[in-house]
Formats: structure tokens, C-alpha cells, sequence
């Protein structure tokens, strides 16, 4: 943080508004006309005690802030409300419509009637003109200022969401990389050296029956005992190998459905999780819904920011699967960094179990991912 935004941050918010509020009172106080009535110091009072509640309810306090523009050319207690309405709504035709009734409202005169009387000159008509157009390029101003802030705290958010979204893709790339050399020693463990410890075995029986001398019989029982007994240790660690998932993450995946409620609350996203798989449903297959289920959300924070997500798990008397529908993005979405891998890696995942694994866009602006596989036992 820069050192010239620190103080200001650390100034009490109360301490905020009741500047702002006297700030307002001082410059109602100096442009009130001397013959100044009780309705129109009222319509000063309300204007100014009303800014406090400016974030709450912007619009209501910029209504509220007009009718004492029309005895006095304030700007403060206008200027903050527009401001305010500006930093949150993004909607133009809104506040457009906000600067032209501040304008109007600035360029009438008081009483009413010296403004539409008909004994008004051209000279008259033009500088009214020339008010209302100042005015208006007055009223833009705050308005202008507004939406860049409120713009810079949509890119501020997209950016923590960017660096969110790549630590996350990094966590799952290197997760995905352990994963792969798990599998590989697994694979190495079980189909070579269980192979060759099974030979081991094997002989080390044969000589046991064949050996005609006592300690040979002994050594070669030894031996098989010991070699049964690496088997027993081998196929430990060849499940260890394939069940464990690492350094947990965020969303880490688990071998079996088990955490599927975590990983949905902690997902980030507003996920609603309905229905259920059939019973006994083999262990690849439990990690094939988990897996699509956790890229179905990873891409919902990543490319529709402020969406809802629904997670429905189904099953008939052929098929299970499950789908996961979201919703239209709330806030712009920003481009992000991408292998583009995830969706492949599910439909080579959806394969394995004789499945299909379908991505696309809905009618209401979401994105549904479905898998679809036939029930087998496990």
C-alpha cells in the first residue's frame, strides 16, 4: 500500500461524514439568501443531515438533496449524493437522469413563478440556457468520477479473483502431476516387482517340497514366508499409493464421494447439492463424478463470477451420472489463464467407465456439464 492512501484510510468513518456533513452546512449557511423562510432552512437541514445515510440509501438522499438547491447554488450536499449514486449502480440511463433533474432543479428560480412567467427576455432565456448547460457539466462530474472508482474496484476484484484462479489451476496442475507419478510407481510396484517377489515365492515353495536336507527345507520356508509376507506389504503400499491424495488443497479431490458436501462448501460458490448415486458404485467411478464436479466449479469461479451453481446426483435402472448446471455470471468475467485440459481430461475419465461427458452452453445464459455412465458393479 502506498504510503499517501494509508492515512486516509485510517480516518475513523464517522469521522468521514461528519466533515462532510459540516462541510455541507457551512455551504448552505453561506449561500442561504438573507430572507431565508423556516421551510427553506428546513429543506437545508434535511438535505445535510440526510448525506450520512448516502451509501445505504444513494438515491433517496440525492432526492432528498434537491429541494434546497432550488433556494441556494450549494454543491456539496448535491455534488457527495450524486457521487454516491454513481459508485453504486451501473446504471446509465439512471443516472443521466439524475444530472438532468440536478440541472433543472439548479436553474430555477425561486418563487416558482419568476421562472415560468412570460415577461422573462430573450437575454433572460439564454443565460438560463447557460446555466442549465454549467450545471448539467457540473452535476456529469461527480457522476464521471464515480463510475471510475467504482470501475477500479471491479478491476481490483477481478484481479484477486485472476490470482485466485491461478493459484488454484497451479495447486490442481501440481496435484495432477502427483497424482500421475503415483499411479506410475503403483503401476511399476504391482506389475514388476509383485511379479518378481510372486516368482520369489513360487520357487522358494518348490524348493521347500523338492530340498532334501532339513536346513535347506528351513531356508527355503524362510524365504517364502519372508517373500509372502514383502506381498502382503507391497499390496499395502500399491493402495496407499492410489488412495492418497497428496497435500490437501481447496478442492482436492478424495477417492471417494465421501467429501463431495466439503468440496461443494468450500468451493466459493453459492452450490445448492441434490439427489444420490446408486449403492455400491466402484471406486474409479466415485472419483470420476467427484473429479467432474470439482472442474465444473473450478470453471463456474473462473469464467462466470457471481453465478449460482446446482449439483444434481441421478441414477435409473441403467445409468447414474451427475449434472451441474450454473447460472448467468452477475459480474464481467475476465479472461484467465488456461490449459484447456479439463474438460478433455473428464471425457477420457467418462470413457474409462463406457460413459459420455457433455459440455454446454443453456438458454438462460449458464453452462451445463453432464456425465452420463451405465451402472456396473463395483
Amino acid at each position: 500500500m502506498s504510503s499517501g492512501r494509508g492515512p486516509w484510510r485510517r480516518v475513523p468513518p464517522w469521522a468521514v461524514e461528519a466533515g462532510l456533513v459540516l462541510l455541507a452546512v457551512l455551504d448552505a449557511w453561506i449561500n442561504l439568501y438573507d430572507e431565508a423562510t423556516p421551510f427553506m432552512w428546513a429543506c437545508a437541514g434535511l438535505g445535510c443531515a440526510a448525506l450520512p445515510l448516502r451509501r445505504r440509501f444513494p438515491l433517496t438522499v440525492f432526492l432528498l438533496t434537491l429541494p434546497m438547491t432550488l433556494f441556494m447554488d450549494v454543491a456539496v450536499a448535491p455534488i457527495a449524493a450524486l457521487y454516491t449514486v454513481a459508485t453504486r449502480t451501473r446504471n446509465r440511463p439512471l443516472l443521466a437522469g439524475c444530472a438532468l433533474l440536478n440541472a433543472a432543479v439548479g436553474t430555477l428560480a425561486w418563487p416558482l413563478s419568476d421562472t415560468f412567467s412570460g415577461d422573462t427576455t430573450s437575454g433572460d432565456r439564454t443565460w438560463t440556457l447557460i446555466q442549465f448547460v454549467y450545471t448539467l457539466a457540473t452535476a456529469f462530474a461527480p457522476i464521471l468520477f464515480g463510475q471510475l472508482v467504482q470501475a477500479r474496484h471491479d478491476v481490483a476484484r477481478q484481479l484477486v479473483e485472476v490470482e485466485v484462479a491461478r493459484e488454484h489451476e497451479r495447486a490442481l496442475y501440481a496435484q495432477t502431476v502427483l497424482a500421475r507419478e503415483r499411479a506410475q510407481l503403483a503401476r511399476e510396484m504391482h506389475d514388476v516387482v509383485s511379479h518378481q517377489v510372486s516368482l520369489i515365492a513360487v520357487q522358494a515353495g518348490a524348493l521347500q517340497v523338492a530340498a532334501k536336507d532339513p536346513d535347506a527345507r528351513a531356508a527355503a520356508r524362510t524365504i517364502r514366508t519372508l517373500s509372502v509376507d514383502t506381498l502382503d506389504e507391497l499390496r499395502h503400499m500399491v493402495t496407499l499409493l492410489r488412495a492418497s491424495g497428496g497435500k490437501e488443497t481447496e478442492l482436492t479431490p478424495q477417492p471417494t464421494l465421501a467429501d463431495l458436501q466439503q468440496l461443494v462448501a468450500n468451493s466459493g460458490i453459492e452450490t445448492t447439492l441434490t439427489g444420490g448415486l446408486p449403492p455400491g458404485i466402484s471406486t474409479t467411478a466415485q472419483r470420476t463424478v467427484y473429479r467432474t464436479v470439482q472442474e465444473a466449479l473450478t470453471n463456474v469461479r473462473k469464467h462466470a463470477p457471481g453465478a449460482r451453481a446446482d449439483v444434481r446426483l441421478w441414477h435409473d435402472t441403467r445409468h447414474f451420472g451427475v449434472t451441474v448446471t450454473n447460472t448467468a455470471p452477475t459480474r464481467p468475467s475476465v479472461a484467465l489463464p488456461s490449459a484447456r485440459h479439463g474438460l478433455i481430461g473428464l471425457r477420457e475419465r467418462a470413457e474409462l467407465l463406457d460413459g459420455t461427458l457433455t459440455a454446454e452452453p443453456t438458454p438462460q445464459g449458464g453452462y451445463e456439464v453432464e456425465l452420463r455412465a451405465p451402472v456396473r458393479p463395483a
